[in-house]
């Protein structure tokens, strides 16, 4: 396994065969990685711990690639000079997310996709989230989804407590108004 850090910008690239096993890494097929722009098949880490795999062009996603997020959800798109053309995007649990005809959680049916998936509880157990049982929040904080937010320091961290991002105003009221509080 070779690994090179990418001086300009901290990332760092893993070389990786042509695979769709984002695990397997070798050297051998990146075709150039001139003046730090990247070319070819590559496993590219970035600092939030979001994997790409997939192909690359001057220094760009190109091509077909996946990004697998740390959350266990991942993105399969086609990518033309680093922006997605067409995608799907499959949530943790193995949701798909269809952009027409999407009938997850709307105003008619308000069911997670695990009761969904299991059926509904008995009457007077009500399924607080998509997971069961639930996280526990710690206290003061609320459950947005990707982590746990701190309405005081306005920060989001994931579940293992690694900072992901600062909540502007318009998110603080969101999660305020909206998600489960500890």
């Amino acid at each position: 396994m070779r690994r090179m850090r990418m001086l300009r910008t901290g990332f760092l690239l893993t070389l990786s065969p042509a695979s769709s096993d984002p695990a397997a890494v070798t050297q051998g097929s990146v075709t150039s990685l001139c003046l730090y722009r990247m070319e070819g098949k590559a496993k590219y880490i970035l600092p939030t711990e979001t994997i790409y795999v997939g192909e690359m062009k001057d220094g760009m996603f190109h091509g077909k690639g996946t990004l697998y997020f740390p959350s266990g959800s991942q993105y399969d798109a086609i990518w033309e000079n680093g922006l997605a053309i067409k995608g799907t995007y499959t949530f943790a649990d193995g949701l798909h997310y269809e952009e027409k005809n999407w009938h997850y959680c709307d105003g008619y049916d308000r069911r997670f996709y695990t009761e969904i998936l299991n059926g509904l509880k008995p009457a007077g157990m009500a399924q607080l989230t998509n997971m069961d049982p639930p996280r526990k929040i710690p206290k003061g904080y609320y459950d947005c989804g990707d982590g746990f937010y701190n309405p005081v320091t306005r920060v989001v961290k994931d579940y293992r407590n690694c900072f992901l991002r600062n909540a502007d105003d318009d998110e603080h009221e969101w999660i305020t108004r909206t998600c489960r509080k500890g």
